[in-house]
């Protein structure tokens, strides 16, 4: 009776065996129907996805058309009209005119350069350690491919990300030439504050420190004159 019953489990235990065999098999093989368009092409030309959302490749947009969807929005259009306001500022002061050319330090996606542009500023050179084309090209901040005494205006916002604030500075003072000027922003500050960051211009002189508002944060505006002293 035993033996009857040992032959009888074993029997059950290949039988299982085979069967989730051939569950996993079929698992592997076949394609969750969830991820296939309707129109797809029948298998083995399917390759098997990675995950539920990968049934399809991914459509790859031009940049011209990835720029246009990304100017349009709301976002964009918001933080270019406040740097356009920023800028509106810098005209009233006499340190900004149309024929100016301006450099944008760590220049981010590129509002402030399209901002200026729409101003009517054609001469501007926008420049981040990852560029956004045609906006903003590659370049380190630290270490910029231009001449010296280039530019009329140098401006950056995003100053306080500098790795070396030092050399940050010194080379927007070499770029720009005597008499421009460099415009920084930082995150609203007190006096001490803004004279730890005047100290680091060796070769320009203060002109004003201002709390103003942009793409809604407060802000300290910083600018400086070049002289460049010996």
């Amino acid at each position: 009776m035993e033996r009857h019953i040992q032959m009888f489990l074993k029997r059950l235990s290949y039988v299982s065996i085979t069967i989730g065999t051939i569950t996993f098999i079929l698992l592997l093989l076949k394609t969750p129907d969830t991820c296939v368009a309707p129109d797809s092409p029948p298998k083995p030309h399917l390759r098997f996805p990675k995950s539920s959302c990968d049934s399809s490749p991914r459509e790859l947009l031009p940049l011209h058309k990835k720029n246009k969807r990304l100017w349009s929005t709301k976002t964009w259009q918001n933080k270019v009209q406040s740097f356009s306001n920023f800028f509106r500022a810098c005209y009233q002061m006499g340190l900004l005119h149309n024929d100016s050319k301006v450099l944008c330090v760590s220049a981010g996606a590129g509002h402030e350069v399209m901002a200026l542009n729409q101003l009517g500023v054609a001469d501007v050179t926008g420049i981040e350690l990852l560029d956004s084309p045609p906006l903003v090209s590659r370049a380190d901040p630290h270490n910029l491919p231009f001449f010296d005494d280039v530019f009329d205006l140098g401006f950056s916002a995003h100053f306080a990300k500098a790795l070396f604030p030092n050399r940050f500075v010194s080379e927007m003072e070499r770029t720009v030439r005597a008499g421009g000027v460099c415009v920084v922003v930082v995150d609203e500050c007190g006096d001490e504050e803004v004279r730890e960051i005047v100290d680091l211009f060796t070769n320009s002189s203060f002109l004003g420190a201002l709390n103003v508002t942009l793409t809604g944060l407060r802000m300290t505006r910083i600018i400086m004159k070049v002289q460049h002293l010996p």
